[in-house]
């Protein structure tokens, strides 16, 4: 930037900070001409390091005091990159990748272990099955390995919390109008505005209407976000908030495998199945409330509620099996619906004292919760073809080389498997936590959880034994957390941390329980944890972690038929994770990271798909990553990004390969004042023909071919 200051200005501008110094330069321009001063400099790039985050520890804590692997996704991240989803995100996120997901939901995949329930926003629990957007993000936390004591039952491997945008007194008047390749079209808004000192507003928007690479593959969604600040005393804040969004898109399954262990050989936008009958859709309505309130003395109290009404269905018609030698491939059907309302609260007591010789940050919180969820289940059965009337089992197979059908003679019944039932899950814990700043350079980290958790589950399907309609179970969860870090200079961390989940038998999604697992020890998943961390500069920071991931208590099946679940010892996952983030010059950014990672299955089981020593679904060996936004003017920047993962298996059959692949993504930005910006982001610029990833052996997800985005940013 070139700024031109005569002295006048000087003086003007100096005399409004520091008046002393204003009056020497008066004197001095009085006499003597001072020379025009020119200031040269780039505008500040994209800030991608978070140095400081909650939900870790429930306390505003520096990332390099945590005893755990955390990445942050800054919304400037977000932007550089048009991220619009979890998936966008997590690519960047070493030791985190993404499943298929049937095409209805986000399945992220934390170091071997598949989750579609893992998901908090602003702390608080955001478990149903659907896919999130970004439009409302301030950041995203993915916090890596297991750590019930801060999120409660689940994250096996982690979790992924969306910190929203909120009213804070800022003053925002911002639009997004985005389009490109197959239909893209998205707007989105940010209106934020302090009304007084006493309350402030916020609200955002998106919509948005695109086509995909894929055949016959579209999508809409509707999300607003009003939220309010009132501060309500002297040290106390109030935000209430309100989020409606609606989803509709149609199920993609992607394409089958080939029957000799690869994907099928298939244009990326050819679709396997019925896409007119494979509709999803996916409506949330959400309310939140948080009081803050600052008792003075390092005492502090926060209380946060959330309850959340969803409701999803989807329906989908698609390839069931691998294209045969025939070059046919069999189809299958069903409709799912799910209706769930949460409602969640959380309160926390913060106490910082000294005590001892030693600096604590205490903590003492509650938690209470009450899940209700409604599942339903139809699975399709297909007509001859030729008479409506006809065998309504029988088999229907599609040609490879035309898979796209359009089947009327299709009826959805409820088959011997298929679910009906309701579920009224009770949650109430107790943590306490206590971060403690030992010597100058060393600090632990200690916490305890009690969590109650009970369900009753009632099966609704006809012909169910009276004795097995209503079924219940109960457990009590107790989950440590220990850790230490050691920090010989400032700005190094070097830490040691154990952690301690549960997955009660209902499931993850409150739908899984049964007669013969009933009564059932949770599954247990312990992690064991060392790495380093280093914030080079306020700017940037690189990250080390070494783990071990053991699953214990998983079930299996009996290998008698018809007799009752077993316990097995589960599965392992060790891995090494490095991360980089943050500015490596005033106009270099980066962000990324690389993965080493080993899983298999540890228990034993007659089931051909889950053998003992086979390798973790989607796990690859290798990741890596990394994006740079370099600015070479104020107005002027560009982005480059490469993305590599290694082979990997679509199951733990181990039968089916996806084969490794290097992605390259682009970028320019162009600003051309505080109130237009634009860039230009190019997906897959070299035009790879690869395979992102899969659901199982026959549900394999192609990857896009070269994709540009165009989208401007205005401000008022």
């Amino acid at each position: 930037m070139n700024f031109r200051l005569n002295p006048i200005a000087v003086a003007m501008l100096t005399a409004l900070s520091a008046p002393a110094l204003a009056e020497e330069l008066e004197v001095a321009s009085s006499t003597t001409a001072l020379p025009e001063i020119v200031v040269e400099g780039h505008a500040e790039p994209a800030a991608y390091a978070v140095p400081e985050v909650r939900s870790a520890t429930r306390t505003d804590t520096p990332v390099r005091d945590v005893p755990q692997s955390i990445t942050v996704i800054s919304r400037d991240l977000v932007r550089d990159q048009a991220m619009q989803n979890i998936a966008d995100a997590v690519r960047y996120v070493p030791g985190v990748g993404m499943a298929q997901g049937e095409g209805n939901r986000e399945t992220p995949i934390l170091r071997g272990n598949a989750s579609t329930s893992d998901f908090f926003v602003d702390g608080l629990r955001d478990d149903v099955q659907y896919y999130r957007d970004l439009y409302n993000l301030e950041r995203l936390e993915v916090l890596k390995g297991p750590n019930a004591m801060i999120f409660g039952r689940g994250g096996v491997g982690g979790v992924i919390n969306r910190v929203t945008r909120q009213a804070d007194w800022s003053s925002v008047r911002e639009l997004g109008l985005e389009g490109g390749s197959f239909e893209h079209r998205r707007i989105t808004a940010d209106v934020a505005e302090g009304f007084n000192d006493k309350i402030a507003g916020r609200v955002t928007a998106v919509y948005e209407d695109s086509n995909s690479y894929r055949d016959h593959v579209t999508l809409e969604r509707l999300g607003i976000n009003p939220t309010l600040a009132l501060r309500t005393g002297e040290n106390t804040v109030v935000r209430l908030g309100y989020e409606y969004f609606n989803d509709e898109r149609i199920a993609d399954r992607g394409i089958p495998s080939d029957g000799a262990g690869k994907p099928f050989k298939v244009n990326a936008s050819t679709f396997f199945g019925d896409p007119g009958r494979s509709p999803v859709d996916a409506e949330i309505n959400a309310v939140t409330a948080l009081v803050e309130h600052d008792f003075g003395g390092g005492l502090s109290l926060r209380n946060s509620t959330r309850y959340g009404d969803y409701a999803k269905f989807y329906q989908n018609v698609f390839a069931s099996g691998p294209v045969s030698a025939t070059g046919t491939v069999p189809m299958q059907a069903y409709f799912s619906a799910n209706d769930r309302q949460n409602l969640f609260n959380q309160t926390d007591l913060v106490w910082k004292l000294q005590g001892g010789g030693i600096a604590h940050t205490l903590l003492a919180g509650v938690e209470l919760g009450r899940q209700v969820s409604d599942n339903f289940r139809l699975s399709g059965r297909f007509a001859d073809g030729a008479d409506a009337d006809s065998d309504p089992d029988a088999t229907f197979v599609a040609s490879a080389s035309d898979p796209t059908i359009d089947e009327p003679l299709v009826a959805f019944v409820q088959g011997a498997s298929d679910g009906n039932n309701e579920s009224v899950a009770r949650i109430a814990a107790f943590y306490v936590q206590d971060q403690m700043q030992i010597l100058p350079q060393l600090q632990a980290v200690l916490g305890l959880r009690y969590d109650r958790f009970e369900i009753d589950f009632i099966n609704r399907r006809t012909g169910v034994a009276p004795a097995d309609r209503e079924l219940g179970s109960g457990d009590d969860l107790l989950s440590p957390r220990a850790g230490l870090v050691y920090k010989p200079v400032e700005p190094v961390s070097i830490y040691a941390s154990y952690t301690l989940s549960y997955l009660p038998r209902v499931g993850e999604q409150l739908g899984s329980l049964s007669p013969s697992n009933q009564a059932l020890d949770p599954e247990e998943y312990r992690n064991y944890e060392v790495g380093a961390k280093w914030d080079i500069d306020s700017d940037l920071a690189l990250t080390l972690a070494l783990y071990q991931l053991d699953r214990d208590n998983v079930l299996l099946v009996n290998p008698v038929a018809g007799g009752p679940s077993i316990l097995g010892e589960g599965a392992r996952t060790r891995g090494v994770e490095l991360g980089w983030t943050g500015k490596l010059t005033s106009a270099w950014s980066i962000a990324g990271g690389y993965a080493w990672q080993d899983g298999e299955l540890t228990g034993t089981s007659n089931a051909a798909s889950a053998r003992d020593g086979a390798t973790l679904a989607q796990l690859p060996k290798h990741t890596a990553s990394l994006w740079n936004r370099y600015d070479f003017s104020p107005q002027w920047g560009a982005g480059l990004g490469a993305y590599y993962r290694s082979d990997m298996y679509t199951s733990t059959a181990n039968t089916v390969t996806l084969d490794g692949y290097t992605r390259l993504d682009a970028a320019v930005f162009y600003r051309l004042n505080e109130h237009f910006r634009a860039q230009i982001n190019v997906e897959n610029l070299l035009d790879e023909d690869y395979v992102v990833n899969a659901h199982n052996d026959n549900n394999i997800q192609p990857g896009s071919p070269t994709a540009v985005r165009a989208s401007v940013t205005l401000r008022f």
